[in-house]
């Protein structure tokens, strides 16, 4: 990855974040560059990891996967081969949107995202009750959304 953003980067970013939808040529207009000048620049970012993928934001609720769990994971053994274990697992569950190795009490820190908390508590039952070894798990319920952003804040302006 790239280790310095160019200004006319920055501003490429930026404006991907607020819409990724954005036509080469809305984009170029947008940063103040030319259409082949920013197509180059967007490619080279994604070829070099700095955009890693491009996706729709679904509402939660309107999909109805409106709970979210946070759960600190703290495993009884800490070895290269546990740790490898319980990444595997957790990469293979579509219902972790986020892992974390944290510091502090827990190991690590999940979001997890359900239908209801019966649908947790399956969770709990299908994946962390049968991990070859013991975790201590302590789950905090999100009551309301106070602000979610998924946009870095990287200063400039598209």
């Amino acid at each position: 990855m790239s280790a310095a953003l160019s200004e006319i980067d920055i501003r490429i970013l930026v404006a991907l974040q607020e819409d990724s939808r954005l036509t080469v040529q809305e984009l170029a207009d947008r940063v103040g560059t030319s259409p082949s000048s920013c197509w180059r620049r967007l490619k080279s970012l994604e070829e070099t990891g700095v955009i890693r993928r491009y996706t729709a934001l679904v509402d939660p609720k309107a999909a109805s996967v409106g709970e979210c769990v946070f759960a600190h994971v703290t495993l009884d053994r800490h070895s290269a081969e546990t740790a490898a274990v319980f990444i595997d697992a957790v990469r293979k569950r579509p219902e972790v949107l986020e892992c974390y190795a944290v510091s502090g009490d827990a190991d690590y820190l999940l979001r997890v995202a359900v239908r209801a908390i019966a649908d947790y508590n399956r969770f709990l039952e299908e994946f962390v009750f049968q991990l070859p070894f013991q975790v201590r798990i302590r789950s905090n319920f999100a009551l309301k959304e106070i602000k979610f952003e998924t946009a870095l804040p990287l200063g400039g302006g598209a």
